[in-house]
């Protein structure tokens, strides 16, 4: 199982980037095979707007089955939800730390988007 995780950084120790669409790298870490790998998202950092879907379309691609971040909009919601991600908030300060609070079944799915849209 793949799960993406928002963030500033390279390795599991960086912060998580609480922003979904304009966060600036995912990291997807492969439960079964206890590894990740570093995705760029620099393409959205700077749109004027869609940042939010065009993440979730990345994301998407890279068949991923669940996505932890600090917040998601409506319409990245929506497309992860169409593509069958489960979606994680979290309040957690780095990936090490979403990670594990994933695994110990600490973290709820969300429901639905927690910001409005065009939330930076």
């Amino acid at each position: 199982m793949k799960i993406a995780f928002t963030t500033t950084g390279t390795t599991l120790d960086a912060p998580l980037d609480s922003r979904f669409g304009r966060a600036a790298k995912f990291i997807v870490y492969d439960l079964d095979a206890n590894e990740f790998t570093v995705i760029d998202n620099e393409q959205n950092l700077s749109a004027a707007q869609g940042a939010g879907i065009q993440a979730a379309q990345t994301v998407a691609r890279l068949g991923i089955q669940a996505l932890v971040t600090g917040h998601c909009g409506p319409k990245a919601f929506r497309v992860l939800k169409a593509a069958g991600i489960k979606v994680y908030h979290t309040d957690a300060s780095t990936v090490a730390e979403a990670l594990a609070k994933y695994c110990a079944q600490e973290l709820a799915e969300a429901a639905a988007a927690d910001v409005q849209g065009h939330w930076a």
